[in-house]
């Protein structure tokens, strides 16, 4: 069961921590790089991530997720926290072999399990999301450890941002984006696997743990 209502909007931050961008070599972007996920692909904590039979690189990506409480648009970033009902642990599981084969990543972001979360952290107890660790573990084995203060865009940014565009609604989700140390880009890769656990840990936001199967 899904410890968030389903949203309407899953909204997605790419190549958001400076670690991130360092591992891959590339330029820091110079405004938030939104996609989305398909709420389809929405499980709660204990719930199986499936791997689908067409995909072979499949990807962990630990994430703080933001969840919209008031209806926004057009809202400046100093404001753009007014609009935070609380944080969630976030897994933005990828299927690397399509993201990278479509050039677009609305498929490799949404095969159904492939956005796991976990409970709603009220935002009040959450003073500091600046300040946050972030941990991906995946089968006991710490791949990803940072924190959040290497966010590149802070998540005022992203919310006002978005707003221009996009009239954000309550149960909106938005992903903040992923630290150093993903799969693909580790020498050598680690993939996820059958019979893999995954938990992604954030101080102050709580823990969300999934199996991985094979669908």
């Amino acid at each position: 069961m899904l410890p968030i209502e389903r949203p309407g909007k899953i909204i997605c931050v790419g190549l958001n921590y400076r670690d991130h961008a360092e591992e891959q070599g590339v330029e820091l972007p110079e405004e938030p790089l939104l996609f989305a996920k398909w709420p389809n692909a929405l499980i709660g904590p204990g719930e199986p991530i499936v791997i689908p039979p067409i995909v072979t690189r499949c990807d962990y990506e630990a994430e703080l997720g933001v969840v919209i409480g008031t209806r926004v648009k057009d809202v400046s970033k100093e404001n753009a926290f007014e609009a935070v009902r609380g944080y969630v642990c976030a897994n933005d599981v990828s299927a690397r072999d399509l993201q990278f084969k479509d050039g677009q990543w609305s498929r490799g972001k949404s095969p159904d399990t492939f956005c796991p979360v976990g409970e709603l952290a009220p935002a009040a107890d959450v003073p500091d999301p600046h300040d946050l660790r972030i941990r991906a573990i995946v089968s006991g084995e710490v791949l990803q450890d940072s924190t959040t203060a290497n966010l590149i865009f802070g998540i005022d940014e992203i919310i006002s941002h978005a707003s221009r565009t996009m009239t954000l609604e309550p149960g909106d989700l938005i992903l903040t984006g992923t630290p150093a140390g993903v799969g693909v880009f580790r020498d050598p890769q680690r993939l996820l696997q059958p019979g893999d656990e995954v938990t992604i840990d954030i101080d102050g936001v709580g823990s969300l743990t999934n199996p991985v199967v094979a669908g």
